[in-house]
């Protein structure tokens, strides 16, 4: 950046550049909304990203993200230990929870296998679900990772590593959207809806 620019401000700017999702434009335009706007703002900003790293951790048994251990799904007498819906991410299991639907528990993978990232089984909490499975109530894992290469590349793998076990593996229906026209659905999602066609 140019020396008209105040290195904190530049410091600032690479900060939030790094942020998935947030190019240098838009990277920019939040650090000059900070400078402008009230100090009880960026303050504000400041003290919830120390409290976001001393505050929570990872569950000890799902490992989402909590402030107490285990997590409140976890502890919860109201949950059903049977079912453990298998997602790859924190926000793939808030998605899930919004729904109403589901009263299961998880297991947070925290990723998905990918080669192209060097993202192996190794560096996913795949060990830690097939112990939780062997040990555990589960009756059934719902493998609930995001449809694509990677999340079905997990979920293939999933299923060979949980084929010893007594648990019934399931997989997340897919098919079309509501609302959505077939001109518009890509072929692998019409497939998909084909093969998991249900009787009316």
């Amino acid at each position: 950046m140019s020396s008209a620019i105040p290195e904190p401000v530049t410091k600032l700017v690479e900060a939030f550049s790094r942020l998935p999702g947030v190019g240098p434009k838009t990277a920019s335009r939040l650090t000059y909304y900070l400078l402008r706007a009230p100090d009880e703002y960026s303050l504000g900003l400041a003290q919830a990203l120390g409290n976001l790293k001393a505050q929570t951790r990872f569950c000890s048994v799902c490992f989402n993200i909590t402030v107490a251990d285990p997590c409140p799904i976890c502890s919860s007498r109201g949950r059903d230990a049977a079912t453990l819906a298998v997602v790859e991410e924190p926000l793939d299991l808030m998605a899930i929870e919004r729904t109403g639907v589901y009263q299961g528990r998880y297991h947070v993978l925290h990723g998905a296998i990918s080669p192209v990232e060097g993202i192996g089984p190794d560096d996913l909490k795949i060990r830690e679900l097939v112990a939780r499975v062997e040990q555990g109530q589960a009756v059934e894992v719902i493998i609930a990772t995001n449809p694509g290469m990677e999340g079905d590349a997990t979920a293939m793998y999933l299923q060979r590593e949980l084929a010893g076990s007594r648990v019934k593996v399931t997989r997340l229906a897919r098919g079309l959207p509501t609302g959505g026209d077939l001109e518009y659905v890509d072929s692998i999602t019409l497939m998909r809806a084909l093969e998991g066609r249900s009787e009316l």
